[in-house]
Formats: C-alpha cells, sequence, structure tokens
C-alpha cells in the first residue's frame, strides 16, 4: 500500500507495537529500519514466496523484472524497464532501473539480482518450484532460486519502501537495479553497455548483498578486498592422429595426450605460482572417443579457471596455452596439430573487490544497525559474482557486497558437529529460512545506504 506521496505506506498497527510516548511524534522518531522491516515483513514474504515459485532462467526474467518494476513504482521511484543490451542481436534484456531523488547528495547504486538455476527442486518446503521450461539449446531443463535471489529480489523491494519513509534522514539519489542473467554473468555488462552510468547518474558507492548457506539467520558476514574470483571459461581442442585401438604406435592418441596436459596444468598452482596468490584449474568436462577399440582424432575439453589478481589471470592462461602445445610438441604433432585453445569472453568476469574504506565504513553501520556479535568476518571464495562491473575496471566506483545468513543456527551448529556439510548454493537443496533472513538483509541494506546518504 502507499500514501499520497507514492510511498510503501506504514501499517497503522505498527504505531502501537512501537511503544511510542504518549505526545505525537514526527515519523523520524519511530520510523526506523529496525520497525520498517517488521512492518514489511509480512507483504515481503508473500513477494518471496511468489518469486520462489515462479522462478525464470537468466535472460528470460520477463515476469520477475515486471514485479520488481511494479514494487520500485510503489516506492515512489522514476522506474525503466527492458534496460540493457546483449551482445545476441534482438535478445530482449530484463534489467530494471528505479531512481529516487531526494535533494542534494550522494549517489547510491543499490542492487539485486533476477535469475534462478536449472536446477529441480528437492527442497520440500510447500512454496517449491515445480516450473520447467525450454533452455536455449531448446532442451526441457526445470528452474529453481537454488541460489536466493528471490531472498535478494524480496529484500530490495523492501529497502526501496524504507527508504521511501525515511526521506527525513537521507539526501542524493539511489539508483536500483534489477539485474537480469548474473548467473551467465551477463546481466551487469549488458546494463552498463545500455548506458548505465550515461542515462542515469554515476554512483558514488555501489551496494550489493548475497544470502548465504553457511552462515546462520541473523548475522552478516563481511571481508574487505577481494572476495569473489576472476572466472575465465577456456574451451580446448586437442587434436590427434586416429586409428585401431590394438596398434597404437600407428597413431598419435589425443586420449593419452589430454591426460598429460590435465597433470601439467596442476603443476602451474604448484610450481609457477606465488602459493599466497589464489588459484584453481578445474577440468570439467572431457569428451573424446566413441568406441572401446578405436583411438579418435580429436578429444574436446572445458576448463574453468579462477584468480584474484589480473596479473596471475594473465600468466596462468597464458600458461594454460603453452602447456598444451608443449605437450603435442612432445608426443610429436606436426604444426598444424597443435592444440587450440580459446578462452570464452562472454563467459569471463573479473573479480569482486570490497573497496576496504568503504567495508569498514558500512561494517560499523551494520553493527550499530543489528549488533556488533551479529556482524562475522567471512572468508573469500573462488566463487564468481558479475557485481565486480559496476566498480568499472579501475574500481574507480568503491563497492560493497555482504553476505547475510540464511540457514537456521541448530542446523548450523549440527553441521559443526558432525561434519556434514549444509546444502549449498545452487544445491537442489538449499532452502533459506524466509522470515529472519529477509528482515536481516533488510535492515542491513536501508542501514548501510542510510550512512552513506545521511543528513
Amino acid at each position: 500500500m502507499t500514501n499520497g506521496r507514492g510511498r510503501r505506506a506504514l501499517p497503522s498497527g505498527l504505531r502501537s507495537a512501537a511503544s511510542l510516548p504518549t505526545r505525537a511524534l514526527p515519523p523520524s522518531v519511530w520510523q526506523t529500519p529496525q520497525s520498517l522491516a517488521e512492518a514489511e515483513l509480512p507483504s515481503l514474504l508473500t513477494i518471496y514466496k511468489d518469486l520462489h515459485t515462479h522462478p525464470e532462467l537468466s535472460t528470460h526474467e520477463e515476469r520477475s523484472s515486471a514485479i520488481v518494476a511494479k514494487e520500485l513504482k510503489l516506492a515512489g521511484c522514476e522506474v525503466t524497464e527492458h534496460v540493457g543490451k546483449y551482445e545476441k542481436p534482438g535478445a530482449t534484456c530484463f534489467g530494471v532501473i528505479g531512481v529516487m531523488k531526494n535533494g542534494a547528495g550522494p549517489t547510491v547504486l543499490v542492487r539485486t539480482d533476477l535469475d534462478a538455476l536449472p536446477v529441480h527442486e528437492e527442497t520440500g518446503v510447500p512454496y517449491a518450484s515445480t516450473v520447467t521450461t525450454k533452455s536455449d539449446d531448446g532442451k526441457d531443463v526445470p528452474v529453481m532460486h537454488a541460489c536466493g535471489h528471490d531472498i535478494h529480489m524480496s529484500t530490495f523491494i523492501g529497502t526501496a519502501g524504507a527508504l521511501a519513509n525515511l526521506k527525513d534522514k537521507w539526501h542524493g539519489t539511489i539508483i536500483f537495479v534489477g539485474q537480469p542473467a548474473e548467473e551467465t554473468v551477463g546481466g551487469a555488462r549488458a546494463l552498463l553497455k545500455d548506458g548505465l552510468y550515461t542515462r542515469w547518474p554515476k554512483p558514488d558507492y555501489a551496494l550489493a548483498l548475497h544470502d548465504d548457506a553457511e552462515i546462520e539467520t541473523g548475522k552478516i558476514g563481511v571481508a574487505e578486498g577481494y572476495v569473489y574470483a576472476n572466472v575465465d571459461s577456456v574451451d580446448v581442442t586437442v587434436r590427434g592422429i586416429g586409428g585401431h585401438g590394438a596398434y597404437p604406435h600407428k597413431t598419435k592418441d589425443p586420449i593419452v595426450l589430454s591426460a598429460e596436459m590435465i597433470n601439467a596444468w596442476q603443476t602451474i598452482a604448484s610450481r609457477e605460482n606465488n602459493p599466497i596468490d589464489p588459484l584453481v584449474i578445474t577440468v570439467g568436462s572431457i569428451h573424446g572417443g566413441t568406441k572401446h577399440n578405436i583411438i579418435p582424432d580429436e578429444v574436446k575439453m572445458q576448463l574453468t579457471v579462477r584468480t584474484y589478481k589480473k596479473e596471475v589471470r594473465d600468466k596462468v592462461l597464458a600458461a594454460i596455452d603453452s602447456i598444451a602445445k608443449g605437450c603435442a610438441i612432445a608426443a610429436g604433432l606436426p604444426p598444424d596439430k597443435m592444440p587450440e585453445v580459446h578462452v570464452r569472453q562472454d563467459e569471463s568476469v573479473p573479480a569482486t573487490y570490497n573497496n576496504p574504506e568503504l567495508t569498514r565504513r558500512v561494517t560499523a553501520a551494520l553493527k550499530v544497525a543489528l549488533g556488533s556479535d551479529k556482524i562475522i568476518a567471512k572468508d573469500p571464495t573462488m566463487g564468481a559474482e558479475d557485481f565486480c562491473e559496476y566498480s568499472l575496471p579501475d574500481h574507480s566506483v568503491p563497492a560493497f557486497m555482504f553476505n547475510v545468513g540464511a540457514v537456521d543456527a541448530d542446523k548450523v551448529a549440527e553441521s559443526k558437529k558432525t561434519g556434514v556439510p549444509l546444502p549449498s548454493l545452487h544445491s537442489s537443496k538449499f532452502a533459506p529460512v524466509p522470515e529472519p533472513t529477509i528482515r536481516t538483509a533488510l535492515i542491513g541494506m536501508t542501514s548501510a545506504v542510510l550512512d552513506l546518504m545521511k543528513k
């Protein structure tokens, strides 16, 4: 519901619940991120369950983006839909930009992602997804919010509503960004390509959050510096000279050659890279051959490469190529049979870097809003996030992403006691506990924005 100025109105029952003094007080006194979170929760839980039941794959977020756009308008934002330009001609981008202005002051970008994953849900929750759809390659696939983007959208909507009710506490411009295609790492790039920082004000700060499958509800995890990795998808084609499996001496076996490459690539981390610089090289797919007794002419492999520093990234990618070619030369292959190593630019994303100064400032605000004992240090990971794109290659836009606990405290304790891992993000069994997760996330994000934009 909204008031006469287009903002989400505060339910009338909140006044008595907030234990107000007997004399009438202006809204600035009794409205806080905490009280507004409690007021918003019932409607946000309804939105969350609806989004969870109706997930959409990357680049197909039509319904989800429409819900986000509608709620931003109810909060009083100037909303633009269908923002973004993909590399694929004619593809529709479902980016949503909402602008909330409140006089002169800093500009803060707040981002949510919109997309879900091709995963068959096995959580058992009553609002579980039963959606199946066609993937871009024409296959029938199940769809699930297995990464918590439904939590992100619900929090995002609640944050817009809360900040609309707290305009006497902040000044400046908030750019609310509903981003498609995070899971395929193309959405942020598509929005920037469509003029996110030219059609709308370039932000002084960029903020985002992510639910966490290892932290208990009510707590927030923070880290400075690199928090997510550079990611490169690498396609390798290994060529050989095929023949009968009984006469290997008359062939150049690309399967054996591929095995040599895989082992040799691991020496990049163990013998070529500084041990204190994180590096992962994983071969996720290898295909070659058709029958037991036939040595094929070709093997295809797919690698994921994870690093933090640009110089490490460049060195590793060059080493993968040189080792592949060196193995082929050692095997006696002619120049026209050298392996092909192709880095897929459409599936590459830079590392996510939490600006240290901004991280410390927002962390202090989070401790005030939620309590110092609720803010914990979180280790960086080798996962990926295209939120990094908003800080630009030179990190000229200070950015900060924090993690919101989404797991029942008893389950976290049981996992630590037994050693049995909790369902991870992207698991078919990952089910965040929605009410406390959204409450903590909403208080955290609203408090972060208020601190950066306070009068």
